[in-house]
């Protein structure tokens, strides 16, 4: 029984005990589960589900009723079922999303509305609070009208684009019937948005390339970086740009023709770069748009996390329900074919990496979110867990075949037990950075090189010493 309930609950949380004394311990989840996806709660189950039970059920139900009428406002839906476990007496509230957020807890002189974060109830912040704010008032932050005049500003970049790929010309009532301006003329934010100036500071995304698989500093350890700022139209062409800049097009010949063989499929950068336009949160006053890319991956990562509150890790992307935080801009996104109505963005990330040449199930694509961000991790098809790529074009070929003959002679070198320096000396290598990232870590990710000292691998008695093949 108990596990049929915990199957069809989306979000859950076991209490031993109506803890009368202490009914924020409980309250704040009801607040949770409100303003996310929905949840139950479980009286009489411990953490780990053994069944306890409640001493009096029916004095249980009607103080939980009374806490949620007198200490939640709103007053939110909620469902309250008894039910018998082994002999012992149970209750489940069922609360599902609310539609009036944000539902807060108000008691004890305080006011604070909740949210889940993982398997937890914490207090949301500030812009999370707006943002329910405005789902529960029926309202977008695109669709809000500002005190900006579109008479003040120019929209070249947006009606060029708008041409180029609808064939049609933008024309003045079609900014107020795509929600870019109401019907005095002044700007909505999705106009402010899209404005050849730029209106909202947080419209920027910072892309930066570097060198090998992890952050490093900017100066030392990025191969390029670039900040881009202003209309959306021109930060989804530089992101893709620069996406499209640092990746290689190799390609592996056959015996009557070439086959191309792209790090990344195109169509799943825009349609990742489109995302995070689309879906992030622009309320989070400060932020931006990260893309980081690295030798065997790009993450694209932008404000706020999905929008109905539950992690995407959490869901079939599949079926995943497509909920639009930015709607007005979705729409035009959509006109301009940059995106289709029917939310199927992820899925198309997915299915336009597995037709590269290539692709193997771990390189499928990786979503992540929590509630402040949302992560698009896609997998360069091309990289090879040495950190040895060939490359078929006579550029990459010349530099690969140099990096690996270098590395097999390394691996020769180090029959015998050799210490940092005399490896570095021996390839002619005098940055101890590169020779880390191009050649040390590589080898040793591959299991081809070993420490002599594993458990102290800063040790100042460190050598390296190439693995026996078994």
């Amino acid at each position: 029984m108990i596990e049929k309930w915990i199957a069809e609950a989306t979000e859950c949380d076991f209490k031993v005990a109506v803890e009368i004394k202490k009914p924020k311990s409980w309250l704040k989840s009801v607040s949770a589960f409100s303003n996310g996806i929905g949840g139950t709660l479980f009286f009489g189950i411990d953490d780990n589900q053994n069944t306890v039970g409640l001493p009096d059920i029916q004095g249980d139900a009607e103080a939980i009723s009374r806490f949620i009428k007198d200490r939640i406002t709103p007053i939110p839906q909620f469902v309250l079922t008894p039910f018998q476990e082994d002999g012992k007496d149970m209750l489940a509230l069922k609360v599902p999303a609310g539609t009036s957020t944000p539902y807060y807890y108000k008691a004890d002189g305080i006011m604070e509305a909740y949210i889940r974060v993982g398997n937890e109830s914490v207090a949301a912040p500030d812009y999370i609070v707006n943002e329910l704010i405005l789902k529960g008032t029926h309202r977008s932050f695109d669709a809000l009208v500002t005190d900006a005049a579109k008479k003040d500003y120019s929209f070249t970049l947006l009606e060029a684009t708008y041409l180029e790929r609808t064939g049609l010309r933008m024309e003045l009532p079609d900014y107020c019937s795509f929600g870019l301006a109401d019907k005095n003329g002044m700007l909505t934010n999705a106009g402010r948005l899209l404005t050849d100036q730029r209106t909202v500071f947080n419209s920027r995304m910072f892309c930066t390339r570097w060198n090998g698989l992890e952050k490093g500093s900017i100066f030392d350890d990025a191969l390029d970086d670039k900040e881009y700022e202003g209309s959306l139209i021109y930060l989804l062409q530089s992101g893709c740009e620069f996406i499209r800049n640092n990746s290689k097009v190799r390609f592996a010949k056959e015996a009557q023709y070439r086959v191309d063989k792209p790090d990344y499929a195109e169509r799943a950068v825009t349609e990742a770069v489109v995302n995070a336009l689309i879906h992030r949160d622009y309320i989070v006053l400060g932020s931006e748009i990260h893309i980081d890319m690295y030798d065997d991956r790009v993450e694209i990562v932008s404000p706020g996390g999905m929008f109905e509150g539950a992690s995407v890790q959490e869901c079939d992307i599949n079926t995943i329900r497509s909920v639009r935080r930015n709607p007005v801009i979705a729409d035009l996104f959509h006109r301009m074919k940059y995106m289709e109505r029917r939310g199927s963005g992820l899925r198309k990330i997915v299915s336009e990496t597995e037709k590269l040449p290539g692709y193997g199930e771990h390189l499928k694509p990786e979503f992540f979110s929590t509630p402040s961000d949302f992560r698009v991790v896609l997998k360069n098809v091309n990289y090879i867990m040495s950190g040895i790529s060939i490359h078929e074009t006579t550029h990459d070929a010349t530099h690969d075949l140099a990096l690996m003959q270098k590395q097999v002679l390394l691996l020769d070198f180090c029959t015998e037990a050799r210490s940092r320096d005399e490896m570095q000396s021996f390839v002619g290598i005098t940055n101890r950075s590169h020779f880390s990232k191009a050649y040390l870590k590589p080898l040793l990710a591959s299991g081809k090189l070993k420490m002599t000292i594993p458990d102290k691998p800063k040790s100042r008695s460190q050598k390296y010493i190439t693995a026996k093949e078994q």
